[in-house]
C-alpha cells in the first residue's frame, strides 16, 4: 500500500484508488513532479488500470495532477503563481464564510476535534483540511462551500510544500485555536479577521520561497 489509511475506507474501488493516490500526494509519498504511471499504480494498489486512469483525471481536475500528452500524468509542482492564486481566493471568501457560520450559530465541534489530530505530518495535513472546512461548512451558502471545497486539494498541496520549506505548524496551531475560540464565543468579525491574517501570513511566507513558475 502507498500509505496507512486514516479514517474509513471508501465505498468503491474507484474511490479507494482516488483517495489512495490523493493521500499519497498530500503525505509527500508521491513527490511534486513525479511521474504517475498507470501500470505501476495499478500494481501497487492491486487494481486494473481503469480506476487508476479515472482517478488521475479527477485529480487533474482538482489541481493535484498535471496531464500532458507528452509526459503523461505527473504530481503537480507548487509554484508561486499557483499559491498566490489559491490563497487570494481563500482570503476573499473563507473569512466571510466563517463570519456567516458564526452569525448562523453553526457548531464547531468538528473544528475542535481536528485540532487534536496532529500526531504526525500525515495527520496534520488531513487535520488542517478538516479544521478549515469545519469553519466554513455552516455558512448557509452551498455554492460558497462548493467553491471553497474545490480549493481544498490545491491548498493542502501548498500547505505541505510550505511545511517542507519551514515547519511552522506550532505557530499555526496557536492561530487555529485563537480563531476557534472567537468563533465559538460568537465573535464572527474577530474570527474572520484572525482567519484572514492566518491565511495571509502563511501565503506570504510560502509564495516568497517558491519558484516563480514551474512549466
Amino acid at each position: 500500500m502507498m500509505y496507512d489509511r486514516v479514517g474509513a475506507l471508501p465505498a468503491s474501488r474507484t474511490d479507494f484508488v482516488l483517495e489512495s493516490i490523493k493521500e499519497a500526494i498530500l503525505y509527500g509519498k508521491l513527490k511534486p513532479g513525479q511521474a504517475l504511471v498507470e501500470t505501476d499504480l495499478a500494481a501497487t494498489l492491486n487494481v486494473s488500470k481503469t480506476p487508476v486512469r479515472e482517478a488521475l483525471k479527477t485529480l487533474a481536475g482538482s489541481g493535484l495532477v498535471v496531464m500532458s500528452p507528452y509526459k503523461g500524468a505527473t504530481v503537480r509542482t507548487v509554484d508561486a503563481e499557483m499559491a498566490s492564486s489559491v490563497y487570494d481566493v481563500r482570503m476573499l471568501m473563507e473569512p466571510e464564510a466563517l463570519r456567516r457560520s458564526v452569525a448562523l450559530g453553526a457548531g464547531f465541534a468538528e473544528a475542535r476535534s481536528a485540532l487534536d489530530d496532529t500526531s504526525d505530518l500525515a495527520r496534520r495535513s488531513l487535520a488542517n483540511r478538516r479544521f478549515h472546512r469545519a469553519l466554513y461548512a455552516g455558512c448557509g451558502n452551498p455554492l460558497l462551500v462548493q467553491i471553497l471545497d474545490g480549493l481544498r486539494d490545491q491548498a493542502a498541496l501548498i500547505t505541505v510544500a510550505g511545511w517542507g520549506i519551514s515547519p511552522t505548524w506550532d505557530a499555526e496551531d496557536a492561530e487555529h485555536r485563537a480563531i476557534l475560540v472567537a468563533a465559538e464565543e460568537g465573535f464572527g468579525d474577530a474570527a474572520a479577521d484572525l482567519l484572514r491574517r492566518h491565511i495571509q501570513t502563511f501565503a506570504a511566507r510560502v509564495v516568497e520561497e517558491l519558484p516563480d513558475v514551474v512549466r
